[in-house]
């Protein structure tokens, strides 16, 4: 199990070697921390543009001035889901949220080749290009975090810092997926969006996929009504296209196993829910082992997937201080 301040689960299959340069607890954040930054007036604050990536418009939501972060959703999100963050950080940073291709104002081309990691990458680059920067910290979540992975190991001289949020290391996930029963099975939904489509009637958990379960998992009324208006614009197809060309399918038995990404030499900042139900907390062991700069993972142990929203004083005052501390060095 994890405990607040330290990780001890050890198994056969993969026993720590180092430990990361500091695990924070839920718990001690709450009592050295004030109240979550307010983002009331976040929507008048920030600057709408659009990016080109080859024909593809990338739309961002930008705040603050400063070194450029960048922050990418997961699925199914949009922009906004970033704003406590954002309203955090604007006071030194200039904080960028980009809707992914397909979702709100974003383009959505059509093919499944379309959403394919490596124009995910671009997009990412096409942005910070657009900006007029030659590098920015990476921040994402779940199909962002994917993204913000494949960045760092692509384009490494582009990836300052690197900040991911419930989405394991490759290597890590590939393990879990390999060996780990609890994680095959929580990748079950995952195998029925790439296999399946947006119109079957069951494909969004046993239901239907449209703007009331696409948003059913944002707690906040204002802040649902906005998903269900971002949503309508997005394409269904789209979203699943994400999983119809990027998820891993199960390793076939005696199968070589891919090629290893590169060693990262930039620091990392990972986050994760404790309670995630689709991304297995294991994943997160022998993080340390694939990055050779500061490595911190911090746990909430009440949060779910949507780390960003769940915890979010922790999550932004986290940032704050990692990212603050790093620009004085």
């Amino acid at each position: 199990m994890f405990t607040h301040n330290r990780i001890i689960r050890r198994t056969a299959r993969h026993r720590q070697r180092r430990r990361p340069t500091l695990i924070a607890s839920l718990a001690a954040w709450l009592l050295c921390t004030s109240s979550a930054a307010t983002y009331a007036n976040l929507l008048d604050e920030v600057e709408y543009g659009f990016a080109d990536n080859n024909g593809v418009k990338i739309h961002y939501a930008s705040v603050g001035e400063g070194p450029l972060v960048v922050m990418i959703h997961g699925f199914p999100d949009y922009w906004y889901s970033w704003r406590e963050q954002m309203a955090g950080l604007k006071d030194h940073f200039q904080v960028v949220a980009i809707d992914q291709r397909g979702y709100n104002l974003s383009g959505q081309p059509q093919g499944v080749e379309n959403y394919a990691m490596p124009h995910l990458v671009a997009d990412v680059a096409s942005v910070i290009k657009h900006l007029g920067r030659d590098q920015a910290t990476i921040v994402g979540h779940d199909w962002g975090g994917a993204v913000a992975w494949q960045f760092a190991f692509a384009l490494p001289q582009m990836t300052e810092r690197l900040i991911v949020l419930n989405l394991p290391h490759p290597n890590g996930m590939g393990r879990e997926m390999a060996t780990n029963p609890e994680q095959q099975q929580n990748s079950d939904y995952a195998r029925k969006f790439r296999e399946g489509s947006h119109t079957d009637a069951d494909i969004m958990f046993g239901g239907p996929m449209n703007v009331d379960t696409l948003s059913g998992w944002v707690s906040d009324p204002e802040a649902r009504d906005l998903y269900k208006a971002a949503f309508a614009k997005s394409d269904f197809a789209g979203m699943l296209n994400y999983y119809k060309a990027n998820y891993p399918s199960l390793p076939e038995p005696g199968a070589a196993p891919p090629p290893a990404p590169p060693q990262l030499n930039m620091p990392v900042l990972v986050f994760h829910g404790l309670q995630d139900t689709a991304l297995h907390s294991d994943g997160l062991n022998n993080t340390w082992d694939w990055i050779d700069a500061d490595t911190t993972i911090v746990t909430a142990p009440e949060a779910g997937h949507f780390v960003q929203q769940d915890a979010a004083e922790l999550v932004t005052q986290t940032m704050r201080w990692w990212l603050l501390a790093r620009l004085e060095k």
